[in-house]
């Protein structure tokens, strides 16, 4: 009989994040260390400041095994998490004496700077230096600290809301004796990931379906992300043989969509197909405006691939800096294959790069007509074994149109790296 993964709550405060000024990034983040980790999430519960509802979610996580709580934790009247904690827990607020130290060196340097009284910070000093009893410090970010407590039943986390401090000290958290015991009954599972592109989420629902679908220790989701479709199986005790039959069936019937078998974004797989072959990339980008230059810069390492970009918003700096004639965009217009071809060549000689990527196309809200209606993209691709266009028209919001065209654009390389030569996208 396989054992019981241990379970968890992750409760992300913040009223910030309830009214949608911000986006919520702890949970996911939580959630995703979690699982990697053999930790079932149960739930992500996101609440305002309200103590009567940060306190419902309280007494929510601390029914799991392991309760993370994000944010809360600074020295004003709203910040309620570890007092709200306490009350859950039934447990008296201590002051740490040494944390109190540590804070107060902190706010000392912040006076100074300030060029205010420390009596001034004294009383958030002490409000931050109390834990619950029975609790550790895991450190501070700023000066918040971060902490710990066994219940008895279980372990809570709490963690600073900033997303930077949250992860350094959640490295923390996983060193502590508490979570090293929760962590001790997991079992971590082993995952694999086929991802595909140029396939409707339908018709992979389809073929997982007619594969036999999850089970026998097998749980597989689906998932659309960014124009792609990823199949996620998590492999549990005596599931090796029914994922394996899975993914090759997966294979059989969408093998010339399937482009991944492992974590690698497509940025990664672009820069890593430039790199075994020794080619240097730049993009020549007009309705992304350096969104695919953005993707690939933000690959650790890509400078040995990657050269620059132009984005050529203007048809000035089309022609002035990609050479694309003046006849041509005259003719054809702006938003053409015929400029996006120029585009592509324009950049490989002004940046002198092997490949070249370009886009160009009508974003909207505005700037459509019959003939180029909003969302029509025309995108190619260039390199020393030839050239591959595309062009997709999908009526959508601005920020959907280019967030497309930037990861359709990175296919096409993938595909002209991989000696693709059909035009869909």
């Amino acid at each position: 009989m396989s054992r019981r993964s241990p379970r968890a709550v992750v409760v992300v405060t913040g009223s910030e994040l309830v009214r949608g000024d911000r986006q919520d990034l702890n949970g996911p983040f939580l959630a995703g260390e979690l699982v990697s980790l053999g930790v079932e999430p149960a739930r992500i519960v996101v609440v305002g400041d309200s103590p009567e509802e940060l306190e419902a979610a309280l007494r929510t996580g601390v029914e799991a095994d392991l309760c993370v709580v994000s944010g809360g934790l600074g020295p004003t009247h709203d910040d309620r998490t570890v007092e709200t904690l306490a009350r859950v827990l039934g447990r008296e607020l201590v002051v740490d004496e040494e944390l109190e130290r540590e804070i107060e060196s902190v706010s000392r340097g912040h006076a100074e700077r300030l060029r205010r009284p420390y009596a001034d910070f004294a009383p958030g000093v002490r409000k931050q230096a109390s834990l619950p009893e029975g609790a550790r410090s895991l450190g501070l970010a700023g000066t918040a600290p971060g902490s710990v407590v066994h219940t008895g039943t279980a372990v809570v986390v709490v963690l600073p809301g900033p997303p930077p401090e949250l992860r350094r000290l959640w490295a923390a958290a996983l060193e502590s004796a508490p979570v090293r015991e929760v962590l001790a009954r997991a079992r971590v599972p082993e995952r694999r990931t086929l991802r595909f592109y140029g396939v409707s989420e339908s018709a992979v629902a389809r073929a997982l379906e007619q594969a036999g679908g999850e089970g026998d220790g097998v749980e597989a989701t689906i998932c659309a992300r960014e124009f792609e479709i990823h199949v996620d199986l998590m492999v549990g005790e005596a599931g090796d043989r029914r994922a394996d039959a899975i993914g090759a069936a997966l294979r059989e019937r969408l093998g010339a969509s399937l482009f991944s078998e492992d974590d690698r974004t497509i940025a990664e797989i672009v820069l890593g197909l430039c790199r075994e072959r020794g080619l240097t990339l730049a993009t020549a980008e007009s309705c992304t405006g350096g969104l695919i230059a953005a993707r690939l810069t933000a690959i650790p390492g890509a400078s040995d691939v990657f050269r620059g970009s132009v984005v050529a918003y203007a048809d000035g700096v089309k022609t002035h800096e990609l050479g694309v004639p003046e006849e041509m965009l005259a003719v054809h217009g702006a938003v053409s294959a015929e400029t996006a071809a120029a585009m592509a060549a324009g950049v490989r000689r002004r940046l002198e790069t092997d490949v070249g990527i370009s886009d160009t196309g009508v974003a909207g809200p505005a700037g459509g007509t019959p003939e180029k209606p909003v969302g029509l993209v025309y995108l190619h691709a260039a390199g020393p074994d030839g050239e591959v266009a595309a062009n997709f028209a999908v009526p959508s919001d601005r920020e959907t149109v280019r967030t497309r065209a930037a990861v359709a654009a990175l296919h096409l390389v993938r595909r002209l790296l991989s000696q693709g030569r059909d035009g869909s996208v």
